[in-house]
C-alpha cells in the first residue's frame, strides 16, 4: 500500500491508485488554482483537458496519467 505525500500529509493509497483519485480521497479533489484564483479539479480523466497538473517529486505532472508510488511528494499549490 504506498504512501505519499500530498500538500505536505501523509495520505496511504491502495496499489495502483492514480494521483487524480489520491486528490479526491485525500484533498479536495482539485489539482491546481487558475489565475483567476479557482480551484480547478480533473476533468476528462485521460490527460486532454490538462486541469489535473500537479507538482510530483518537483515536476509538473498530470495527475490522471500518474499512477501513486511510495514515497512520492505531490503538491497542489493550493
Amino acid at each position: 500500500m504506498p504512501e505519499l505525500m500530498l500538500d505536505g500529509r501523509a495520505l496511504k493509497v491502495a496499489e495502483g491508485t492514480n494521483v487524480a483519485a489520491a486528490l479526491a480521497l485525500g484533498g479536495d479533489g482539485c489539482g491546481r488554482t487558475s489565475v483567476s484564483g479557482q480551484r480547478r479539479a480533473p476533468l476528462c480523466g485521460m490527460g486532454i483537458c490538462q486541469e489535473c497538473r500537479v507538482t510530483i517529486d518537483g515536476r509538473r505532472r498530470l495527475a490522471c496519467q500518474t499512477l501513486c508510488r511510495d514515497g512520492m511528494h505531490v503538491e497542489t499549490h493550493a
